[in-house]
Parts: structure tokens; C-alpha cells; sequence
């Protein structure tokens, strides 16, 4: 009788070891037709074509690759692939270690919060570009002449003039980045106010009161919550900003001044 084999510990553990693979052409782990990452369950036509699951039921299961029309099977060989795949962050380089499955990358990179920050300060040589904590302390080490401090819940005179503007904030003491913005248009001048800071945060972490100031008989006054942005915005703001009417602002020469405080949660609504 023969005697049956066990494999040994070093074989063991060599086949449950991670290797580290080149993929020449990530273009073949998408699905061909919508061109996104496959996930599980996958599909493939009697020819072998593969289609995700959201495709297979768009095309009515017939093949657009080989026009089959006898409807898909799962793959379960590419499925087996996409689950054992695992894909570095694409923000790794600015510090995030997560690995994720390679269905779930795009997943990821919604809430990653190490997305690159670009540097908001108006100068035309300085093209920073890292994480959040990082871009704070590049802020602190090379341009702490062109940022106001501010304290939270502490208010503040600002001075605004007649053409289009940025003025870049900093807090003191965690060193948050908060950018102010005027689009001068013909009906008016949009004032926006955003927190450079990763999207994955969402609303609602910090909050904005503004108190403009045309003269000692008009004023306007509004809170709102402050966005957080990856890079200063380029075109005229679609929230999270005060309109000032033209017909107001021809009173002064389109110069005017602000009262603005900011806050951590929404304690701007209750000074409002």
C-alpha cells in the first residue's frame, strides 16, 4: 500500500504567498464594452468575449464583439483573476497605503483621503501639488508671507477691490486652507469661500459667515457651509458663495470690505 504524501510546511506556505506581477496592458482586466474595471459576476459569450453584469443586460445578451446570440455564462476563470488582484492607490506617492481589489479601485479613490492638493496661493512659479498635511506645511514653509492667519470663530476685516481676486486663509494652529474668491461679472461679484482639502471629507466639516459692508446703511450678510475642494476654482461658483448686486457695489466703485469668520461644523449658522 502506498503511502500517501502530505506537502511540507515550505510548500505550504509558498503556495499562499503573494506575487508580484507586471500587467503590460490593464486594458484586459476592463470590460470591453463600458471600459471599466470588471467585477464580479463577469460574463462571456460562447466565443469567450467578455461583458460585466450592468453590460451583458444592456446589450440584451447578444455579443457585441461576435454578434452570438445565445446570451453570456459566467467566467468564472476571470473572476477568480479579478478576485485575487490587488492595486496600490494611485495616491500612494502622496502617501496612502491602501491596497484594494481591482473592481474596487475607483471606489477607493472617491474616499481617499491622501488625493493631491494643489497649492491655492497666486503665484505663477509655485506649482506644489500633495497631499493635505503636506500642502499645509508647504503653505507654512514657503508662503507664509501671502496667507492671513486665522483663528476659528474669530472674525475678520477684509478688504476687496474692483477687479477679480484670491485671498488665501490659514488657520493657526492645524493649519486648514481656506481660499476666497471673487468673480467680477456685469450683474454683480460672486464671492466663493472652499477649503482646499481631499472631496472625501464632504459638507459640512467647516462653515463660513460673511458680512459684507457697502456702506454704513447697506449690508448684506450670509452663512454657508464651505466646500472642500482639491485646487482653487477657475470659473464663475455654482455654491457656497454671496452674490453682491452690481447696482450696489457702482455705489463704492466696486470696492468694499468683508467681515468673514470661520468655523468647524456649522456654528456659522448660529452667528447668522
Amino acid at each position: 500500500m502506498a503511502e500517501q504524501q502530505t506537502p511540507s510546511a515550505e510548500n505550504q506556505s509558498s503556495s499562499t504567498t503573494p506575487v508580484s506581477l507586471t500587467l503590460l496592458d490593464p486594458d484586459v482586466l476592463e470590460c470591453p464594452i463600458c471600459c471599466e474595471p470588471l467585477k464580479i459576476p463577469i460574463f462571456q459569450c460562447e466565443n469567450g468575449h467578455l461583458a460585466c453584469s450592468q453590460c451583458c443586460e444592456k446589450v440584451k445578451k447578444i455579443c457585441p464583439s461576435c454578434k452570438s446570440p445565445n446570451g453570456y455564462s459566467r467566467c468564472r476563470a476571470m473572476e477568480r483573476v479579478i478576485e485575487a488582484c490587488r492595486v496600490s492607490c494611485p495616491n500612494s506617492k502622496y502617501g496612502c497605503k491602501e491596497n484594494t481589489s481591482f473592481g474596487n479601485r475607483s471606489s477607493h479613490e472617491k474616499q481617499c483621503l491622501f488625493a493631491p492638493c494643489f497649492c491655492p496661493v497666486p503665484l505663477n512659479d509655485c506649482n506644489y501639488v500633495g497631499s493635505d498635511k503636506n500642502l499645509r506645511n508647504h503653505i507654512r514653509a514657503k508662503h507664509k508671507d501671502h496667507v492671513i492667519p486665522i483663528v476659528f470663530d474669530t472674525p475678520l476685516t477684509l478688504v476687496m477691490g474692483s477687479s477679480e481676486k484670491i485671498v488665501c486663509f490659514q488657520e493657526k494652529k492645524d493649519g486648514e486652507l481656506f481660499v476666497v474668491q471673487a468673480f467680477r461679472k456685469s450683474y454683480g461679484l460672486a464671492v466663493s469661500v472652499n477649503c482646499i482639502a481631499p472631496s472625501a471629507h464632504g459638507l459640512g466639516r467647516f462653515s463660513c459667515c460673511m458680512d459684507v459692508i457697502i456702506d454704513p446703511c447697506i449690508k448684506l450678510k450670509q452663512a454657508f457651509t464651505v466646500r472642500e475642494i482639491q485646487k482653487k476654482i477657475h470659473e464663475e461658483p455654482k455654491d457656497s458663495f454671496m452674490l453682491i448686486p452690481s447696482h450696489m457695489l457702482m455705489l463704492t466703485d466696486w470696492s468694499f470690505g468683508i467681515d468673514i469668520c470661520f468655523s468647524r461644523g456649522m456654528d456659522s449658522f448660529i452667528r447668522a
